[in-house]
């Protein structure tokens, strides 16, 4: 992935890049075999690569709401992409959904920052199935924690649905190798061979299952394992899987370099900018 592109969508797609410091796979599939659905995934990289940003949103609707909705998140990634913390960017995200939530939608996300330099994750979470991370030196998975509440204010609610809201931003330290699974409601909502919503605990006991040694593998590998517990599983809603793997490798000198030039050529060549399909 170049540096100062924003790539992503609401179309299904099975892709991967590199960045330095991170390895990204991002597989998308829209609901009923449509070219577009209600899941919005986007992924960026900074104009030296030391950040790389993705989000997952998950809007209740499909058709012209939610490829304005796209559109409308593609420019919020556009305007944040350099920056480090991402309070502003969650911020005008709640803000951007208000008119989602007029029109009848609605929506819940989730926004994390890799930066490579520290290899630390900062993560919001606007009322979105919570992520698991593998420690490689703990040799086993576990939800990334979220901060907590420090008073009874309203936080990491969906959405759009009032400003009068905090969203906390979690961050994690992590090593090389450690893997970060962000997924759509697809997955919790999915059923045991009981008929029982796995929820996030049932994913969870589904990735401890799973051979963690060749990442490729791990999101087809993850997805036949919930289709196997029932015909009707994953095929009920939009889908959407990203994992992140922790790497050794860090930003270029060249791409350090030439990152003034880049930021100058923003405002005025908007060429640069990248929004891919494929």
């Amino acid at each position: 992935m170049q540096c100062m592109e924003v790539w992503g969508g609401n179309r299904g797609t099975n892709k991967s890049f590199e960045m330095p410091g991170l390895r990204t796979w991002v597989y998308s599939r829209p609901y009923s075999e449509d070219k577009s659905g209600g899941d919005v995934y986007y992924v960026s990289s900074c104009a030296s690569g030391r950040i790389t940003r993705i989000l997952l949103a998950d809007v209740m609707g499909h058709g012209t709401l939610a490829a304005d909705t796209a559109r409308g998140l593609r420019d919020l990634m556009r305007e944040n992409i350099n920056r480090i913390r991402q309070t502003s960017l969650v911020h005008a995200l709640n803000q951007q959904f208000s008119d989602v939530t007029r029109q009848g939608g609605f929506a819940t996300a989730l926004v994390g920052t890799f930066f490579a330099p520290r290899r630390s994750l900062a993560l919001c979470n606007a009322g979105h199935p919570q992520p698991l991370v593998y420690h490689v030196a703990k040799a086993q998975w576990a939800p990334l924690l979220r901060r907590r509440a420090e008073n009874a204010k309203l936080v990491d609610m969906p959405l759009g649905i009032t400003d009068e809201v905090d969203y906390l931003i979690s961050e994690t330290q992590l090593d090389q190798g450690d893997l970060v699974l962000a997924f759509s409601d697809a997955l919790p909502e999915a059923s045991d061979e009981r008929g029982k919503m796995l929820g996030s605990d049932g994913i969870l006991g589904l990735v401890q299952q799973l051979d963690v040694s060749n990442p490729d593998q791990l999101i087809p590998d993850l997805l036949a394992a919930i289709a196997r517990l029932s015909p009707e599983n994953l095929a009920q809603d939009d889908l959407t899987i990203i994992l992140l793997q922790v790497t050794g490798s860090r930003p270029r000198m060249k791409d350090n370099l030439l990152a003034p030039f880049r930021l100058f050529g923003k405002a005025t060549d908007q060429t640069q900018w990248v929004e891919q399909r494929r």
